[in-house]
């Protein structure tokens, strides 16, 4: 990514593949970008990097985040480009000993190239040009995700050393008491597992938290030790064969995975456990949300736009005390 000062990533040994018409996209694997790509050699094999301009790169995020929105959205997709510039420039060379500024995954921001691009969050770029999110003068820690599920949370629930004034804890309600994000696909869920199930996600999923094979076998007891501020699980407890293993913070979405293996959707959720001969037979969790609940909810946006509110107010409301500057 090329930023707006004209800096650029330092390029590993590789080469470059650059359209002869400035104005037509690189395809690759059937998907087109603009700019140049860069074909790097690395460890395992090549990496594909797309150099881009900053306010290029942002019109493959917008629409590739928050989907297609109608007129009556269009101020939720405007908060996205901001607050999708404002990361980036505060990430900008993050992956730099790899040879490019940011991943096209949630690892970072989801980034889809010209395929991604649609009219509506071409129009929130364009519109919010050179604008972030800054807290004494800097760009913001800039973070985001689908569903809060009612209310967010204080950024050191989830990241450490995140103690920012303008990452706290939000109940993201309109005045009728209703959740701005009420309208997401995910506002409320529920996972299921029988006693097997639940043995076998956790014999996958307990050593990479440094529980030893040894201890894995019967699950005798699981439960809910603590809660954060804004309600989300702070501490799970675990009963195995001869020990009890405390799983904390953001490892209890990955150790509680889904029967499908997916990572649970958020930590806002309550637990019901049945148990039969000493042992956990079924478990189930109800939850809320989606996402870890830091900053901008990208359904709340879009319920606040829907309620007449401008991509301003939708950020001031996300990140209280920051503000909104144009950066070029």
């Amino acid at each position: 990514m090329v930023g707006p000062g004209g800096v650029q990533s330092a390029i590993s040994a590789g080469i470059s593949l650059v359209p002869q018409d400035p104005s037509r996209f690189v395809r690759v694997n059937g998907r087109f970008y603009r700019g140049t790509v860069d074909v790097l050699r690395d460890r395992t094999g090549l990496t594909l990097v797309n150099r881009v301009e900053m306010e290029w790169y942002l019109l493959g995020v917008v629409s590739a985040e928050m989907g297609r929105r109608s007129a009556s959205e269009h101020e939720a997709l405007r908060a996205q480009a901001v607050v999708s510039r404002t990361y980036a420039a505060k990430n900008a060379r993050r992956w730099a000993g790899q040879g490019f500024d940011l991943y096209a995954t949630v690892a970072d921001q989801v980034y889809g190239g010209a395929n991604a691009e649609t009219p509506e969050g071409t129009e929130a770029v364009l519109a919010t040009r050179g604008q972030v999110m800054t807290y004494g003068g800097s760009p913001i820690d800039a973070f985001f995700y689908s569903t809060c599920g009612g209310r967010t949370a204080e950024g050191t629930e989830v990241f450490e050393g995140a103690n920012r004034p303008y990452l706290r804890s939000i109940r993201d309600l309109a005045t009728d008491g209703i959740a701005y994000c009420s309208i997401s696909p995910r506002f409320r869920w529920r996972e299921e597992w029988s006693g097997g199930q639940l043995r076998q996600t956790l014999r996958r999923t307990l050593p990479t938290v440094g529980v030893s094979p040894a201890e894995l076998g019967e699950v005798s007891d699981i439960r809910v030790a603590s809660r954060t501020g804004s309600d989300r699980v702070g501490r799970l407890t675990i009963g195995l064969r001869a020990s009890e293993v405390r799983v904390d913070g953001p490892n209890i979405r990955q150790v509680l995975r889904a029967p499908s293996g997916s990572p649970l959707r958020s930590a806002a959720f309550v637990l019901t456990v049945g148990r039969a001969g000493g042992a956990v037979s079924r478990l189930v969790a109800d939850g809320a949300g989606a996402g870890h609940g830091v900053g901008l909810c990208q359904w709340g946006a879009v319920g606040r736009a829907r309620a007449g509110q401008g991509y301003g107010s939708i950020l001031a409301a996300y990140f209280p005390g920051a503000t909104l500057q144009r950066l070029y």
